[in-house]
């Protein structure tokens, strides 16, 4: 009888909690409102918008303040990739070579996926195409300004902080393990270079995975390093000095890698694990190619707030970034359902955070936010929440629950 009652008692609450949804209502709390809900109506410094499957507004609070986004800004930045370039686009690196010095150029486009594996290949594909032996390797790095960091990133040596880089390895980020005080790769497939071993002093024993450092250019550093050591596998010679400069204009292309992996490949795993590395590289190549030269801090806040603003009509917004570091950024919930309403067409890039919930989340110092779709019946109903205060673990994933239930 007592578990009957409480059934009967908790349908009654999301009963009403669905007819106040139903009229528009701003969310206010009642006896009958879900625990979640009812902890979020509390806030002060917190909006939400929930949209039904035809767009009309069933719930909404503070839907047009401004909110640090944090994550949730990795959805702006998929949908202009997206929107852009398409969902099976391949980012291309190119390779020039001059066989008479044994030089080899390689231009970097930015790509944020040349893992060890894609970085294997590109060994092999240049050993069937004849190459014996590399003398000087230049790296052509101009697509992004030299030195560059984006707003957001920390000192800490956490994959996260990450660099970006025209030319990057394995996310810019470097897995080692000390096995009886010894130091070897954590991963099979990627070799150890003098500046993985120079990284290895921050830990005495187990596994650690670091970024490379505050440097692009040590970056880069890595990226040749991993695939001059590939090119050995190859049995190619490369006793090569290593040199940063453009490829001539009259030289001819040797080969254009294109990465196995699509846009929407890369995409899943950046919404997913939040990558911030990924994000700021796709960010950094549209900038470069609206503005036709190299992509810089001012150069991706411009070409963000134009863009946005001539699609979507927004105004008072700040984007600094993609990947959503920077505390600068603002956003409402408004803008972010905005964006979901033109993002439907990639939903299923979306992970599922909760049964029935596809969404991204973020999170920053007192900063928790959630923005996505509630699925219903094969229909997607959009949804955005922020709360720029300290609020209890997973409050956000206890209200898209309680949000998915009705």
């Amino acid at each position: 009888m007592y578990l009957l009652m409480t059934t009967m008692i908790i349908r009654t609450r999301l009963f009403l909690l669905s007819l106040l949804m139903c009229f528009g209502l701003p969310v206010t709390a009642h006896a009958s409102t879900p625990p979640a809900l009812s902890s979020f109506s509390q806030l002060e410094n917190a909006g939400l918008l929930v949209l039904d499957a035809q767009g009309q507004a069933v719930l909404s609070k503070h839907a047009n303040r401004l909110y640090i986004p944090a994550s949730t800004t990795k959805l702006v930045t998929a949908w202009l990739a997206l929107q852009y370039w398409g969902e099976t686009h391949r980012f291309q690196t190119d390779f020039y070579w001059q066989p008479t010095t044994h030089t080899l150029w390689v231009k970097g486009r930015g790509d944020p996926f040349l893992v060890s594996e894609e970085i294997a290949l590109i060994a092999r594909q240049l050993k069937q195409r004849g190459i014996q032996r590399v003398d000087t390797l230049v790296l052509d790095t101009h697509i992004f300004q030299p030195n560059l960091v984006m707003p957001g990133t920390g000192r800490s040596n956490n994959p996260y902080d990450a660099v970006p880089s025209a030319l990057a390895a394995n996310f810019n980020t470097v897995n080692l393990k000390k096995v009886r005080g010894k130091v070897v790769s954590a991963e099979p497939q990627t070799p150890l270079t003098s500046i993985g071993r120079s990284l290895s002093a921050r830990f005495k024993t187990g596994t650690l995975r670091v970024n490379t450092g505050r440097s692009p250019r040590l970056a880069e550093h890595y990226f040749a390093e991993i695939l001059l050591a590939l090119l050995q596998q190859q049995g190619i010679r490369t006793d090569a000095r290593l040199v940063w400069g453009q490829v001539p204009a009259r030289q001819p292309l040797f080969y254009r890698h294109s990465n196995r992996k699509t846009l929407g490949q890369m995409i899943r795993p950046m919404m997913k694990y939040s990558t911030n590395f990924i994000a700021n590289q796709l960010i950094l190549m549209l900038s470069a190619e609206h503005d036709g030269r190299p992509a810089n801090a001012e150069g991706v806040q411009r070409y963000m707030q134009e863009t946005l603003a001539r699609h979507f009509g927004w105004q008072g917004f700040i984007l600094k970034e993609g990947a959503g570091l920077s505390r600068e950024n603002r956003l409402s919930p408004a803008q972010l359902v905005d964006l979901l309403q033109a993002f439907r067409p990639w939903a299923h890039l979306l992970p599922e955070v909760e049964p029935g919930v596809f969404a991204k989340s973020g999170t920053l110092n007192k900063v928790s936010t959630l923005a996505g779709y509630i699925k219903e019946k094969g229909q997607l109903k959009p949804f955005a929440l922020m709360m720029n205060q300290g609020v209890p673990y997973k409050l956000r994933n206890r209200i898209a629950r309680e949000l998915a239930r009705q």
